[in-house]
């Protein structure tokens, strides 16, 4: 395996903060959110429905832009990132993958990711991109960016629909991460175990596979 392409959430960071920030700003109890999240993800969409079920009809774009008039956007720091992160990315590179972060967030979001300092080689968004998983011109993006074949770039992700199988469907290898919500609930299901190359619970568990994949 020569390139490892990331998701963001819930691969890379924890989503605890995000939902109890817009909880906060929204006036609800933050397990009032929490739990519809839980519904949307046992439905499918993606996850600013559950802001839709909040505030119905609600511009998710024009809250952005207020919470950030208001000193309230989005904040990522170390604390936010899964134990297992830095080790994992640390790791990859002394083993020559090139390790690329990608996911669905936004153009602040990327800023604050570069601001961690992370071991990666690259670290882009869908907002900076103008393209969002699960397009596929998204992972058209992902393989110009992997500088290897889609047969030697593995992309990681915990969300079904948006990750593994557009991955698949572009040429990519994929890995299933059961992790958060998503990937906790669709660890399982049959199509996740047909089209996942591997199924991990901790990107610890990468080296491993990039040391049998080149064996």
């Amino acid at each position: 395996m020569e390139t490892i392409v990331f998701d963001v959430g819930e691969t890379i960071t924890r989503d605890d903060r995000y939902w109890a920030s817009w909880a906060d700003w929204l006036d609800v109890p933050r397990r009032t959110l929490s739990a519809l999240v839980g519904a949307v993800v046992a439905r499918g969409p993606d996850n600013a429905e559950a802001l839709r079920l909040v505030r119905p009809g609600i511009d998710v774009a024009a809250e952005y832009q207020a919470r950030d008039a208001a000193g309230r956007g989005e904040d990522l720091d170390e604390s936010d990132l899964y134990d297992d992160v830095r080790p994992a990315l640390t790791a990859l590179r002394r083993l020559g993958v090139r390790v690329v972060i990608a996911g669905n967030q936004t153009p602040r979001a990327g800023q604050l990711l570069r601001s961690l300092d992370l071991p990666a080689d690259l670290i882009v968004t869908s907002g900076e991109w103008g393209v969002a998983k699960p397009q596929p011109a998204f992972f058209d993006r992902v393989i110009e960016v992997a500088q290897t074949v889609p047969e030697a770039t593995l992309y990681v992700g915990d969300h079904p629909a948006n990750d593994v199988f557009p991955a698949k469907a572009a040429g990519l290898r994929t890995a299933h991460l059961r992790r958060g919500p998503w990937g906790c609930l669709w660890a399982d299901d049959p199509e996740v175990v047909a089209q996942a190359d591997w199924r991990i619970d901790s990107l610890a568990q990468l080296t491993g596979i990039v040391g049998a994949w080149r064996a």
